[in-house]
């Protein structure tokens, strides 16, 4: 649910509807040191991909959401998306990615449901979460021609990497929905639109890739 078409009159909220990137790949990757623009990597393979299917240019937009979990070991839980549609100019994911880390701080948003999982965990986080991640979590953005990647610093926060650390515990039991937008804050910008959104996700490390990178 998200900001509808007359919410700051109404407050009303409705359906997402489709989101406006689609998923292409998930990485669970390991390091010496914290992970930070895995697309800039030389080991990066959804670069590689792009890069060989794509070599005459036109290629799609891809967006990374860089999860950096606190650990004793240094790792990242990477989400990609993309779209081959031009980025319309003026809406709201345009004027993301030409402005600068003080406006995207303020309306990257997050929404988490808890699907299944212990009481404990339902306890800790709610049934659901909603946060301006760039508000509760250290964010650094990384842009060029054809990407954006967005590495979030679960660790930057004491309550955060608590609340991560308790659902480890639970990591074979715990499945969540996951939803990325950005935030309307005008009447011109709604309704809101998902970026991207992860349903159904089992935290288990047995994803779509398991990278280690020195």
């Amino acid at each position: 649910m998200v900001r509808g078409p007359d919410y700051f009159s109404t407050r009303v909220k409705i359906p997402a509807g489709e989101y406006l990137l689609k998923p292409i790949g998930f990485d669970w990757i390991k390091s010496s040191t914290k992970i930070g623009e895995v697309l800039n990597h030389p080991n990066s393979r959804v670069r590689k991909v792009i890069e060989d299917e794509f070599p005459d240019g036109n290629k799609p937009f891809v967006w990374a959401f860089n999860l950096q979990v606190p650990s004793k070991d240094n790792y990242s839980a990477v989400a990609y998306f993309a779209t081959t549609d031009p980025i319309p100019e003026g809406s709201l994911m345009d004027l993301f990615l030409k402005g600068d880390d003080g406006f995207r701080n303020s309306r990257l948003k997050l929404i988490a449901n808890i699907v299944k999982g212990p009481w404990i965990v339902r306890k800790a986080v709610g049934e659901q979460a909603i946060c301006i991640i760039g508000r509760a979590l250290s964010c650094k953005y990384h842009l060029a021609n054809n990407f954006i990647e967005v590495d979030v610093d679960i660790g930057s926060s004491m309550v955060a990497s608590a609340i991560v650390h308790l659902a480890f515990g639970y990591i074979t039991t715990l499945t969540v929905d996951l939803a990325f937008l950005i935030e309307s804050q005008t009447q011109s910008e709604l309704p809101e639109r998902i970026l991207v959104f992860f349903a159904d996700t089992i935290m288990e490390v047995n994803w779509a890739g398991f990278y280690t990178y020195s």
